[in-house]
Parts: C-alpha cells; structure tokens; sequence
C-alpha cells in the first residue's frame, strides 16, 4: 500500500512504521522511494487545513496592520524552531519587512540553531521569560510550532504571549495536543507517523514549512508588497536582485528608483 493512501489521521509522529517500510532494510533506490513518497502525507494534512491557515493568516495581518510596530515572533525547538527561523528571516530581503518587526523564540537560545541544546526544549518557564524578555504585547503575532503540539518551551512561550493579549498561532502535526488548545488559532497539519518513527524533520517539518510559507506570504500580500504577482518591495543587495529589481520595475512600466 502506498503512503499516500494511509489516513494520516490514523497515527501520531511517533508511530513506529511496519515491517514493509523498515529503510534501513531496503537497497537505496527503495528507500530513497519509499522516503519521497512519504512526503506525499504533506499536501493533504494541508488542504484540510487550509480554512485553519487562511483564518489565521487573515487575523495575524490585521492585528500587524493596526500599528507600525507590532511584530511577528516565532516560537519553537529544534527542528520547528529552526523552520520558523528560516521563514522569518527570509521576509525583510524578500519583502522589505522592517527587522525590528520580527522576533525569534529559539529553545536553548540562537547556538540551538546549529546544534542540538540537550533539555532546553522542556523549560515552559524559559519560553515564556523569552516572550517577556522581548517586551511582548498585545500588537505582536506569536507562531508556535512544535510537531509533538507537547514542547513545553513552546507552550510556555505561547500562554506567555496570549495572556499578554497579543494573537497567538499554534501549528502541530498531532491532534488533540496541549499547543493547539493553547493558541488563539489552532492548525493542525495531521501528517500521521514518520518513516523514520519520530523524526519530525521529514513529513512533519514539510508540512510545517509549507504552513508558514503560506501564513507569511499572504500577510505580505495583504500588507501591499505583492503586485501583479510580484515582490515589488524586494531590496537589491546584490548583482542577481539588482537584475531582478530592473525586470520588476520594467515590468511594472516604472522607472528605476533614483539613488
């Protein structure tokens, strides 16, 4: 049976999968397959979603554009923490979104990024010191993501900032987790077990990513910075998006931007 006909509903990320699809078991052109295939469970876990996704992303851009500093924060450990990071650092090149309009809550502090910090993802207190140690408030957006929906840094920083009245987003990939009760907007991307039990870094991390591309772009597109499809508030830092900025401009029938 293909993954791609499994419920993934039926099953957690920490499921272990059967005899049939043990990996390290297969000649690699098997398992690399077998492996591709299983990200197949992304799409649908997303499209049941999506009315969760637009709804939050439709709240988060009309908190953000009420005042001229509230800001997005990301909230997460280990390999959630580290996909939030990605999208959000990618919004000031890509959109010109002021960086002081973004914030990072990374269990185990920024060296969490490139290495593992053993226990760090288990202090609920020191996510929500982080949220407080930013001065949050009620004009920030906090996501939260946490594939488990039971980190309880993540939580911590989540409860932190809801209590603060700021707008808070929960994304897991289990049901019925204590993240997902804790945010004002719940979505749950139910990508049932890992091919490899347990590693959120494959299905999982897929489909958050793909959660957030689709948060962050519409708040941007609804904040002004798309036109005609286009990322018209793109900054040119270097050769290939000065190129890129000259087509956008050519494009939109305007004249480069005088220095």
């Amino acid at each position: 049976m293909s993954i791609r006909n499994r419920d993934p509903n039926h099953g957690t990320t920490e499921d272990v999968p059967p005899a049939g699809r043990h990996v390290d078991k297969m000649a690699p052109s098997a398992a690399l397959s077998l492996m591709l295939d299983s990200q197949a469970n992304a799409m649908p876990a997303l499209q049941a979603a999506l009315p969760a996704i637009e709804a939050a992303a439709q709240a988060a851009h009309d908190r953000l554009s009420q005042t001229s500093n509230g800001r997005l924060i990301y909230a997460g450990a280990g390999t959630s923490a580290r996909i939030g990071v990605q999208d959000g650092a990618e919004l000031p090149p890509t959109f010109n979104w002021p960086k002081d309009r973004l914030g990072f809550l990374i269990a185990g502090g920024p060296s969490a990024l490139l290495g593992a910090i053993e226990n760090a993802e288990d202090d609920a207190a020191a996510g929500a010191a982080g949220f407080t140690a930013l001065d949050g408030g009620a004009n920030d957006v906090v996501i939260g993501i946490a594939a488990s929906g039971k980190t309880p840094y993540t939580i911590g920083a989540i409860e932190a900032a809801r209590k603060s009245g700021a707008m808070t987003i929960g994304i897991a990939n289990n049901p019925n987790t204590p993240l997902l009760t804790a945010a004002d907007h719940p979505i749950l991307l139910a990508t049932g077990g890992e091919i490899i039990a347990g590693s959120t870094r494959l299905t999982a991390g897929t489909a958050q990513k793909i959660c957030m591309n689709l948060i962050s772009n519409m708040i941007m597109i609804h904040m002004g910075f798309v036109a005609n499809g286009m990322m018209v508030a793109m900054v040119p830092t270097n050769e290939k998006l000065r190129h890129r900025r000259d087509q956008i401009d050519a494009a939109l029938g305007q004249q480069p931007p005088i220095d």
